[in-house]
Formats: C-alpha cells, structure tokens, sequence
C-alpha cells in the first residue's frame, strides 16, 4: 500500500496537465494582433490592427456591410500612427496617432483619419471627431485572402496603403510632406 499515495498523486499530476492542454488552444485569440510599419525617406509609419479571418463567412457586404464604418480590423480600432506629416489623396494628416477606419460602399471604398486613436471598436466612433477621409481604389483580388490583412508597402518618400479581406482590395497612397 505504500504506492497508493504515489499512485494518487501521479494520477492528479496527469489529469491537470490534461486539463491545462485542453485549456490553452481555447485561449488563442480568434483574430490576432499584429502592427505593421513603413520607413518613408527616413520617417516612420505604424499601423495596429486585429486580423480577423473569414471562417466561412460573407465579408463585404456581410460581416462588414456596406454604408457602415468598419474599425478596419477587429477588437480595438486600428491604430495609425506617423511620426511626419502625410498627404493621404489630397488629406493632410498632420504627425500624430490616430484612428483608422473605413466605410466600404458597394461603388466604394473610403478611408477615414479619427482623431480617437484609443476606442473600442467603431461603437463609439463620431464623425465629428475625423480629421478627414479621402476614397480609396478598390478591385478584386485573383483568389480570396482568408485572413484580413494590412500591408505598407514604401516606396521613397511615399507607400501603398493596401486593406485584402475576401476578394476585396481597397488601397491609397500616403505621401510625406
């Protein structure tokens, strides 16, 4: 009987490390966050930004529905931040961290500069508080992309600002000052 207590205690220690191990992938988040960055002649562009995934679902149009602000990505807005000053299609956005979003039209895409860098989602998102919002050229993709996804891409003194979610592509131009 002496191996009894060794016996309960190593059966204990087996069904918590089950347990943690069935605990853990339920911790993963759904949509993961991820900050992207650009060096535009010497100064820096962020952006932050949850990266939903399609899971089977209508995006454009669906999930994102037209005639609505979207907080581009998932969780908390998305975050842009620029340490110069930025010419955006006509759209000055003086340096500073602001919040990113965007109105998807089924004729259009239009990307909007919040001044409220930090909110939750666009449920408190106001219109009185953007600094400005310019259109931006949308086309489709060749295959869909599962995972939303921000992309910068420099290019001297200016970058391509690229959204890709579904078969949807909506882009701009930022450009130093």
């Amino acid at each position: 009987m002496n191996n009894m207590p060794k016996l309960l205690l190593t059966a204990a220690a087996g069904l918590l490390i089950c347990g943690v191990a069935s605990v853990a992938p339920a911790q993963m988040p759904k949509s993961p966050h991820e900050t992207v960055s650009a060096d535009l002649g010497g100064h820096k562009i962020t952006i932050t930004y949850g990266r939903p995934s399609m899971r089977g679902r209508k995006i454009v149009g669906g999930l994102v529905p037209y005639g609505k602000v979207w907080r581009t990505g998932a969780d908390e807005a998305t975050t842009f931040e620029t340490d110069v000053d930025l010419d955006i299609n006509g759209l000055k956005v003086p340096k500073g961290k602001y919040g990113l979003f965007t109105l998807p039209n089924e004729d259009g895409w239009t990307l909007i500069i919040n001044k409220t860098a930090k909110q939750w989602g666009a449920f408190d998102y106001k219109e009185a508080d953007d600094l400005g919002r310019t259109k931006m050229q949308v086309s489709k993709s060749g295959s869909p992309v599962e995972q939303f996804t921000i992309a910068l891409t420099p290019a001297g003194n200016s970058a391509k600002l690229k959204l890709e979610w579904e078969k949807t592509v909506a882009s701009v131009t930022l450009k130093a000052e």
